[in-house]
């Protein structure tokens, strides 16, 4: 590679560009996943929502203090969200565009990072290629929404870093000082961004002081008092403890924040921490560092979720993937031992030489290093170094010994850029090792996003090293090695970027690691599509891999009954309360169902009970609190059907009083009202039509609720005119036509009543009643022939309907279609043997054909 042609930036647009395109696929997927509760539910985004609320709530909108808190504490992240929302709302495009820029950018300080720990295009070439192209990062890392957080973060981590190298100026520097405070300053400033990104960002600070120590100050095992001495006299000092005081006070205002007590997750997410084998928890969280460096090594097989019993746990030590474990830990230890071995004992043992540090040379007369990068001044001891031959110095013949002579002694690797590689693996990834607390996940790729970087910085330096010591031959071998594997991860890429344009596609792709899970999601998606067959399907796959799944018991309940299976649906709900007695929804829609199907004092008796359950540490707090609310919403609804108005009145108002501000009351005042309409207090009624108005003027009910009061007090015009606004608000909706026309009817003006119903038929033509009700006022405004068509169809709807059949042949009667007349009442008859009425008018029907039947 020509360095005269060739700079930095040429390799930084390669990387971001490539980066880019491939995600260019998803700029047109949908919100899936977890971007439901963190974009679709969160009130944070609202513009109703004080900005304030960012810096008390956590990613999901809940309080950070509440005991059912995440504790995910990442208010630039949702800032970024609500600047998405008011740009474009809730359009998936933008915030998947975003996305893709970000990982872009972060691609581009990838490359600038590289550049500035090791001096070699090759390097940088090598990781921005493999940051720009890693599958590791779909998911939820850039084509998930939710992803945004980490990507933040790395972008924040990195240039924190960048940062910190240059406030550290070349130890040589004369007439300067050592710590450029500006640049020290900004470092800490980024870092504490990078953290309120995601949590993990703060460990960058960590980072910072192991370059610091390995690279910047380079102390020396060997001769340990005088390389300290040197060091703090370089400002070691001073850098090392902004580091440690930036890091407590981000600490401990992020415990403070957080109300000092740790989140609480459900066993399922991780499975080992509830385990009560120590041997067990051992032996599986030293498992899952391995394998997710695995995923970093070769991500054949990603998932959208690994919880559950994606990764069974190791429950004894002679499970063959312990061999995996101490595999990895010997090679990552040795690596990370023998380079700082190497760092402290070897490389900073060598002798200054011409004004220079060994430890601050890149590769040199290895191809590894541009001449004309090399060839620039050194601002920073990093990214740029001055050429040996710039140098004042009497000794040119020792000059050129030290280029040409202790060139082939230089080690191939450069082992302080090794150990601050090691340094961007380990760090960022300890928060989610289970080591100082259990997270509420098994493996999670996304939280491999900001690791990535080292790791493809450390294969950069190991490719290398390569190509310093091979010939031509063996470098055109590692340029087709390289170049399959950045071909093999664009496609991967791209391809796995399919998986997350939607949720059914999501769902799909993770069937063979977390069936159960995997499968209960793609239900929810196949019934919100209708699809019911196979959502039911998808449901009762989930529970054969996991029986205890709660929620899939309670998502095929809500199957179940809205296909009218309602014994089943009752079966499912009672399933989903023994595996989770706190699911209040599965209260609350047992007690619906069983309302239905009559059993009414049991579902007064199920709603009751639920009535009191306790939101204490659930993971949405916010969902819970509106269940109650409608229990008791539902609640009082059964007492006052039951004509209990007293007990029902007095539910009710225990909901005005306790409602949580998100569950909205204009349904809740229209049902006050209408307890207190049947109570016959109708001034306290309006009061209450007039309040549900009020907390929303586009609530349909409300209008025709008063609509009807007004109508029964003698207010017609104010009726007439509330019925007219509720046609307008609502002239799809089936109850504004059918209210409307009772109403005419009501005032004698029955062909117009006729003309709502058919309106309303139009809106309904499956339903009996509106078919039925529309035949009846179309006869009695004596439109005999539009009233025979709707009767008929009111026949095909409910066979079994005598009444329907009895009035289809009385129609027919008139019309003097006398022998389709007695078919139909013959008809009516057997449905109803009793009917009288039925007989009298097939009597009079026969003395009818009688008479003509004798004037032949």
């Amino acid at each position: 590679m020509d360095s005269r042609k060739w700079s930095w930036w040429h390799t930084a647009i390669i990387s971001s560009v490539l980066g880019i395109s491939c995600y260019l696929n998803t700029l047109d997927a949908e919100f899936v996943y977890d971007d439901s509760r963190a974009i679709l539910k969160n009130a944070d985004l609202l513009p109703t929502t004080p900005w304030i609320n960012l810096l008390f709530n956590d990613f999901w909108g809940t309080p950070l203090t509440h005991s059912g808190s995440h504790k995910s504490y990442r208010p630039i992240c949702i800032a970024s969200f609500r600047l998405n929302y008011a740009i474009g709302e809730l359009n998936p495009g933008g915030y998947h565009l975003v996305n893709t820029l970000l990982h872009g950018m972060v691609c581009w300080l990838t490359v600038v990072l590289s550049y500035n720990l090791v001096d070699s295009h090759v390097v940088g070439v090598v990781g921005g290629l493999l940051f720009a192209t890693h599958p590791i990062h779909t998911g939820k890392a850039v084509a998930g929404v939710v992803g945004r957080a980490d990507v933040g973060a790395c972008l924040f981590l990195i240039a924190s870093f960048l940062c910190y190298i240059k406030s550290c100026a070349h130890p040589l520097t004369v007439g300067s000082r050592h710590t450029r405070l500006r640049w020290l300053l900004g470092s800490l400033v980024l870092a504490a961004l990078s953290m309120l990104c995601k949590e993990q960002g703060v460990t960058v600070l960590g980072v910072c002081a192991v370059h610091e120590v390995v690279y910047v100050s380079k102390l020396n095992g060997k001769t340990l008092r005088s390389s300290v001495n040197k060091a703090l006299h370089r400002g070691m000092a001073t850098r090392l403890l902004s580091l440690a005081v930036t890091a407590i006070c981000l600490i401990v205002l992020r415990m403070f924040l957080m109300g000092n007590s740790p989140p609480e997750f459900s066993p399922s997410d991780n499975p080992a921490s509830s385990s009560e084998s120590f041997l067990t928890r051992t032996l599986t969280f030293l498992y899952l560092p391995a394998f997710n460096f695995l995923l970093l090594l070769y991500p054949r097989t990603l998932s959208f979720d690994w919880s559950m019993e994606a990764i069974p746990l190791i429950e004894n030590v002679l499970d063959v993937r312990n061999v995996l474990t101490v595999t990895f830990y010997v090679c990552f230890i040795s690596l990370g031992l023998y380079s700082l071995r190497r760092t402290i004992f070897e490389d900073a043992s060598q002798p200054e030489e011409n004004g220079k540090d060994n430890n601050f040379n890149s590769y040199k007369n290895g191809s590894i290093t541009s001449k004309a990068t090399a060839s620039r001044n050194n601002t920073n001891g990093h990214l740029k170094k001055r050429s040996v031959s710039r140098h004042k110095d009497h000794r040119r013949s020792d000059k050129r010994t030290v280029i040409d002579e202790t060139a082939e002694e230089r080690p191939l690797f450069c082992f302080p850029v090794i150990v601050t590689s090691l340094a961007i693996i380990v760090l960022p990834f300890v928060p989610a090792s289970n080591v100082f607390f259990y997270v509420g996940f098994v493996v999670a790729e996304r939280v491999l996003y900001i690791p990535s970087v080292g790791f493809c910085i450390m294969v950069g330096v190991g490719v290398g090293g390569m190509w310093s010591r091979f010939s031509n031959s063996g470098r055109r071998v590692v340029l087709v090695v390289v170049g399959v594997v950045v071909v093999l991860f664009a496609a991967k890429t791209m391809q796995r970027n399919l998986d997350w344009k939607n949720e059914e596609a999501l769902y799909r792709s993770g069937i063979d690691v977390n069936p159960a899970k995997a499968w209960g999601n793609l239900g929810n998606v196949l019934g919100n599509q209708g699809r019911t067959n196979e959502a039911e399907m998808a449901y009762r796959k989930a529970l054969s891999y996991r029986s205890n799944m709660a929620d899939t018991h309670y998502n095929l309940g809500i199957l179940l009954a809205g296909q009218k299976r309602y014994k089943d649906a009752i079966q499912s709900y009672e399933n989903a309360i023994t595996f989770r007695p706190r699911l209040a929804v599965a209260h609350l829609n047992l007690g619906i169902v069983l309302d239905q199907v009559g059993r009414k004092e049991d579902a007064i008796r199920i709603l009751k009970n639920a009535s009191t359950i306790s939101g204490h540490g659930l993971k949405d707090p916010k969902q819970h609190s509106h269940a109650i609310a409608s229990i008791k919403y539902n609640l009082g609804r059964i007492l006052t059907d039951l004509g209990r108005i007293e007990e029902g009145l007095t539910v009710y108002q225990d909901v005005v009083r306790t409602r949580p501000a998100h569950f909205e009351p204009h349904s809740l005042y229209n049902m006050i009202g209408e307890a207190y309409t049947k109570a016959g207090l109708l001034d306290e009624a309006e009061k209450w039509y007039k309040r549900s108005l009020e907390s929303k003027p586009s609530h349909v009910p409300a209008h025709l609720t008063l609509a009807k009061l007004y109508s029964k007090t003698g207010r017609t015009k104010q009726a007439e005119a509330l019925f007219l606004k509720a046609q307008s608000l609502g002239p799809r909706d089936v109850s504004v036509w059918t209210h409307y026309g009772q109403h005419l009817y009501e005032g004698k003006q029955v062909a117009r009543a006729a003309e709502m119903f058919v309106k309303a038929s139009k809106l309904a033509p499956d339903d009996f009643d509106i078919v039925f009700n529309a035949a009846n006022y179309l006869r009695e405004s004596e439109s005999y022939e539009t009233a025979e068509e709707f009767y008929r169809s009111a026949v095909k709807l409910d066979q079994k309907s005598n009444i329907a059949h009895m009035n289809l042949g009385a129609i027919l009667h008139l019309l003097g279609k006398h022998q389709e007349s007695e078919r139909y009442y013959l008809t009516a008859l057997e449905l109803n043997p009793g009917d009288t009425m039925t007989r009298e008018n097939l009597r009079k029907l026969r003395a009818i054909m009688a008479k003509k039947q004798a004037r032949r």
